[in-house]
């Protein structure tokens, strides 16, 4: 059997179709593994209920994460298969067209793990299209690294969003944020100021 399997996998004209099937494979993989640890910080710093609960709130949001992103790869690169073979060439809109309907039927539920996934991508996409403006000469070259600035505005706009329409953030930022910036506000003995951020019992 693995000879088969190995001598199949050879095959060129499987080639389009078993890169699908390992892109799946690859998605599903990638998505467990960048979720689950993730998933277990977050679930045990800021989430209460039993050990259960926390533990079938990981399991969730792992299988989520990994599922979606199989599903993507999948469609991504079958569409981008089969546009290549009915116009018998690749061309740079193949690869938008494609992510774009994997993007609609894949990730077009607004639900907490697609609402992060697509905020990393947002950010990393305002930072490719800013240096790709560059590059192509639509924008002038800094003269002066622009990172500072860029994180300055980052920062202020993001605490003035948290003080002032905390509602407007996504509901994990608000957990960090009021750990960080609210909770450090209240404090009873030394127990709840530099061992634990909350008092446990009824004192």
């Amino acid at each position: 059997l693995p000879r088969a399997a190995n001598a199949l996998l050879q095959q060129r004209r499987y080639r389009a179709a078993l890169a699908v099937l390992k892109g799946f494979r690859n998605g599903a993989v990638y998505g467990a593994k960048i979720r689950a640890p993730h998933a277990l910080v977050m679930t045990f710093l800021f989430k209460s209920g039993s050990l259960r609960e926390k533990l079938k709130s990981i399991a969730q949001a792992t299988y989520t994460h990994s599922r979606n992103l199989a599903y993507f790869v999948f469609t991504y690169k079958g569409l981008m298969a089969l546009q290549s073979r009915l116009q018998g060439k690749k061309i740079p809109f193949h690869s938008f067209f494609a992510a774009c309907i994997g993007g609609w039927l894949v990730f077009g539920e607004n639900n907490p793990i697609n609402s992060q996934i697509i905020m990393y991508l947002l950010s990393r996409v305002l930072f490719g299209l800013s240096r790709l403006a560059v590059e192509k000469g639509y924008v002038p070259q800094p003269k002066q690294d622009p990172f500072p600035l860029v994180a300055a505005l980052i920062w202020g706009t993001v605490l003035w969003l948290f003080e002032y329409h905390r509602q407007t953030l996504q509901p994990s930022l608000q957990s960090s944020m009021t750990y960080l910036y609210d909770d450090s506000n209240v404090w009873h003995d030394i127990s709840d100021f530099l061992v634990y951020n909350k008092r446990t019992d009824s004192k």
